[in-house]
């Protein structure tokens, strides 16, 4: 029952938070494991093709990792739990810009709450309709960095692919995270056979299957 209710508690927490600090004020929230940053929402559908979202497409594969990681008794949190715009909970950040209020919400989350690791989801865009695979972007840290290995390997032997991690530098998310964290892209929405395996339900269960067992992995290989 505690894990089930972890997504609605953290929604009504970052809701009812003006200021920057809930990690004290909710021990619920201390013995966290994963965060998983379910990208865009709301307003910001994130990248398109025809009628497809990407918000669509990162909270249906975050949801199927959730399931996962909790049947397997860890604790999730989902920071994004239908759509909606994490900016729209930024009551903190003065600031116009929505983008950097949304971004700032999300990093704000991982490092109050502090768990041992953040993956968030995006899809990728192309000119090129035949580029394709998952491409997993990492800090400038061990953790980070081996944890986007363990990934990129999965999610290559998965797809056929033969991409390498990258050190997102200039990404915000990477940037102000304070635990290791890594964006997941988990494919090309350009290309045929990638948007037909982030669309399907079958395809989207063997996306999350191998980022589960990376994470599992991961946390295995880190965890004293």
């Amino acid at each position: 029952m505690k894990k089930a209710l972890i997504c609605l508690l953290v929604a009504v927490i970052m809701m009812s938070v003006p200021a920057p600090s809930i990690g004290e004020a909710h021990p619920i929230l201390g013995s966290t494991d994963v965060i998983i940053d379910v990208g865009h929402g709301g307003i910001d559908s994130g990248t398109l093709y025809g009628t497809i979202e990407e918000k669509t497409i990162n909270l249906a594969i975050a949801k199927q990792i959730y399931g996962i990681l909790s049947k397997k008794g860890y604790i999730v949190i989902l920071n994004r739990v239908d759509d909606y715009a994490l900016s729209e909970e930024n009551h903190w950040l003065r600031t116009r810009n929505r983008h950097r209020k949304d971004l700032a919400q999300r990093t704000h989350l991982a490092n109050e709450v502090k768990p041992k690791v953040l993956i968030s989801l995006h899809v990728n865009w192309a000119a090129r309709s035949s580029k394709n695979g998952a491409i997993v972007l990492h800090q400038k840290n061990r953790q980070s960095i081996l944890l986007a290995q363990l990934l990129q390997k999965r999610l290559n032997a998965a797809y056929g692919a033969e991409e390498a991690p990258v050190y997102g530098k200039p990404f915000y998310l990477l940037n102000h995270s304070k635990i290791p964290s890594v964006i997941i892209e988990v494919g090309f929405i350009t290309n045929d056979k990638d948007r037909q395996r982030m669309t399907s339900r079958k395809g989207q269960r063997l996306i999350a299957e191998n980022i589960a067992a990376s994470v599992l992995e991961y946390l295995a290989a880190t965890t004293p």
